[in-house]
């Protein structure tokens, strides 16, 4: 989950560089298409996580 925060994070600095609003932690997690939701698995799977 670390790693979703840490894009969620990043999403929010830019949305703060380019004066938007950004969305919940939820929505933006909601939002994430399955192949980035897979990436991220496999990546946490690779880190033991």
């Amino acid at each position: 989950m670390s790693k979703y925060r840490d894009g969620y994070e990043f999403y929010c600095e830019m949305c703060e560089r380019y004066g938007l609003e950004p969305i919940s932690f939820r929505y933006y997690v909601i939002q994430l298409s399955q192949e980035q939701l897979s990436a991220y698995n496999m990546q946490a799977k690779q880190l033991g996580i």
